[in-house]
């Protein structure tokens, strides 16, 4: 059932999110100092991509740059992803078919908001 979720959000939803935040994060590694967001960004990508079936655990070892660099990640770009993701939500939970898509939708909020010192692991 996971690999046919997937495979629907793939075509409808994942590949144009997981195309925006690899263009974000190659940006990002082009202005050098923004490599960690460059990074995170592809670790977004590729959740984008392939959402059920994984998700996101916090690192409890990420130290204090974890903490500034998601301040700034938080204010720059974190709370307008968030919102956008949402708000692309709610259409998709007015159909029974798109309610799954909404919830893996939803699923990228916290990655989103605060991606430094998280990791993207499978459920099993």
């Amino acid at each position: 059932m996971r690999t046919l979720l997937n495979v629907i959000w793939l075509v409808f939803a994942g590949i144009w999110l997981a195309i925006g935040y690899a263009l974000a994060g190659i940006i990002c590694c082009i202005l050098i100092v923004t490599i960690p967001f460059g990074i995170a960004s592809f670790r977004i990508a590729a959740y984008a991509l392939w959402p059920f079936g994984r998700t996101v655990v916090r690192d409890p070892d990420s130290g204090v740059f974890s903490l500034i660099g998601n301040i700034i990640w938080f204010v720059v770009a974190g709370v307008w992803l968030a919102i956008g993701h949402v708000v692309t939500s709610i259409p998709l939970f007015l159909s029974i078919i798109g309610i799954p898509m909404g919830w893996a939708n939803l699923k990228l909020v916290p990655v989103s908001l605060l991606p430094l010192g998280a990791r993207i692991v499978d459920i099993d």
